[in-house]
């Protein structure tokens, strides 16, 4: 049988505050599953709400949705389950019971990492380098699985092999993923170790109402956020006021001033987020011990001269092979061969159309 704390988070319209006002009414919540209408006049409640909150109760199959939860493998989790995560109870309306599929990493070190959905090349870029350094330094990166940054982050933290947790604004179940485009990266991450979570029950539809509601999960539950592009009214910016209101850090990837993607992250440099060029600067606010670049170089693989001269030519300015031809007096085929070896090894990145960048070790 479902405890009560997980039936009224069924209820559509039960927030926090009605949450805590039925447990300072009734001396339980199956007293107030069990009570008359003229007694929900106690809790606060105006009468509209009452009147719908008893119209749902009617219609409400206990029996139906708990076994969605067992059919789907969707387990819940409440305030008092060893489970929670304890960061996301010291914000300031955390969720009253969590949806879950997957392995949600409690004594793990989360970042949240997020942008828009329509990113840059420069984004993506950013963002992939800057998590295969997190994830290295042994962090689980959380996002919202949406298109953009968000994706890009679980993608990146996967091909890694690392632990990234979703947060959806809609239900877990698989047929609400939400975009549905989703759906496999979504599963990935659950098979990989992860998990997908929400305060909506399974069946809920995401709407522009619950997707602000799901970004203080994704900052609550973590120690920082980090935004990698934010236009003017992003959601990102969203997420990172609700890192600010729960005191957590909040890191920011300066950006073109010209970029439509760079108004919202550089005013949120300008009013005081940390201004971070490089990932090691997170883990060192963070306190995070990590490796010295330069031993973690003296760790890979050995280069021939060859190859070391062409590595000289990069830096983590995009470069076209036609410069590097130039700079290295060296023949198109002889310098591809050599790239292809670089990028083997783990020293060089192909960005495509023939640019390629020194990859960070």
């Amino acid at each position: 049988m479902l405890p009560k704390e997980v039936i009224f988070s069924y209820f559509p319209k039960n927030t926090r505050k009605r949450y805590i006002s039925l447990l300072t009414t009734f001396s339980s919540l199956d007293e107030a599953w069990l009570a008359e209408k003229k007694e929900f006049t106690k809790t606060g409640w105006k009468k509209e709400l009452i009147d719908e909150f008893f119209f749902w109760k009617q219609h409400f199959n206990t029996e139906k949705a708990e076994t969605v939860l067992h059919q789907q493998d969707i387990s819940y989790i409440l305030e008092n389950d060893p489970r929670y995560p304890n960061l996301l109870k010291n914000i300031y309306d955390p969720p009253f019971c969590l949806f879950l599929r997957g392995n949600l990493l409690k004594e793990t070190t989360s970042l949240a990492v997020v942008g828009p959905r329509k990113n840059t090349p420069y984004g993506k870029r950013v963002t992939e380098n800057f998590v295969e350094t997190l994830v290295h330094s042994g962090l689980t990166i959380t996002s919202g699985l949406a298109y953009g940054i968000d994706a890009i982050a679980h993608k990146t933290t996967l091909l890694l092999n690392g632990k990234t947790i979703a947060v959806l604004g809609g239900g877990v179940d698989k047929y609400h993923i939400s975009p549905r485009n989703h759906t496999a990266l979504a599963e990935e991450i659950i098979s990989k170790g992860g998990a997908i979570i929400s305060e909506f029950p399974p069946g809920t539809v995401p709407s522009r109402f619950t997707f602000p509601k799901r970004n203080r999960i994704v900052a609550g539950k973590t120690v920082g956020t980090l935004i990698i592009e934010a236009g003017e009214k992003s959601g990102a910016l969203i997420t990172a006021q609700c890192a600010t209101d729960a005191h957590r850090e909040v890191f920011v990837v300066p950006q073109n001033i010209y970029s439509p993607t760079a108004i919202g992250a550089n005013k949120l440099i300008q009013s005081g987020a940390h201004l971070v060029t490089n990932p090691n600067q997170i883990l060192e606010i963070l306190g995070i011990t990590t490796q010295d670049a330069q031993k973690k170089q003296q760790c890979g693989p050995p280069l021939s001269t060859q190859e070391s001269e062409i590595l000289k030519h990069l830096s983590n300015e995009p470069q076209h092979i036609d410069l590097l031809i130039i700079k290295s007096k060296k023949k198109s085929g002889e310098i591809l061969s050599i790239l292809t070896v670089l990028e083997m090894k783990g020293w060089v990145k192909n960005l495509g159309n023939m640019m390629y960048i020194q990859n960070q070790m």
